[in-house]
């Protein structure tokens, strides 16, 4: 499938973004589609993978994620993700974040890879909306709430 950007203006420091959206164990205080983590290293290195609980369209499964590139300076992190139940479908994800008046700047682009004949003729499609219409917007609005959380405790 072709990929498919979204970019947001968030009203909070860009290393603070950044510092959520790489932290793995703070997935699910901002993004709707995760409901626990599973498994991460810690320190989290390129090459590395981490394991959390989903729920969309209905179903819940782990997925495993595997860090592709993490670059502190570029503020871009990207990884690759797929369900752990062995099937070859998976989805490249890359966020990047960018200071803006006011605070930043966050894309986040991803491209889904349905390799089976199901994801790829009904299940990719119906995922597709899915994140292009509500998950992806609700995640960048949480992680703002999330961050200026973060920034209130101290």
């Amino acid at each position: 499938m072709k990929p498919h950007s979204l970019t947001r203006h968030l009203s909070v420091p860009p290393d603070d973004a950044l510092r959520f959206i790489a932290d793995v164990h703070a997935l699910p205080s901002w993004n709707t589609a995760i409901t626990r983590v599973l498994d991460v290293p810690t320190p989290l290195t390129v090459g590395d993978e981490w394991v959390v609980e989903m729920s969309a369209l209905g179903q819940t499964w782990s997925s495993r994620s595997r860090l592709i590139a993490f670059d502190r300076d570029a503020r871009r992190f990207s990884y690759r993700s797929a369900t752990d139940d062995g099937n070859p479908s998976y989805a490249e994800w890359t966020w990047t974040v960018a200071e803006a008046p006011g605070g930043c700047e966050v894309t986040v682009t991803w491209t889904l890879n349905p390799q089976t004949f199901w994801r790829r003729v009904l299940l990719g499609r119906i995922r597709q909306r899915q994140l292009i219409r509500t998950e992806v917007p609700t995640s960048l609005a949480a992680l703002q709430a999330a961050v200026e959380a973060a920034g209130a405790r101290g």
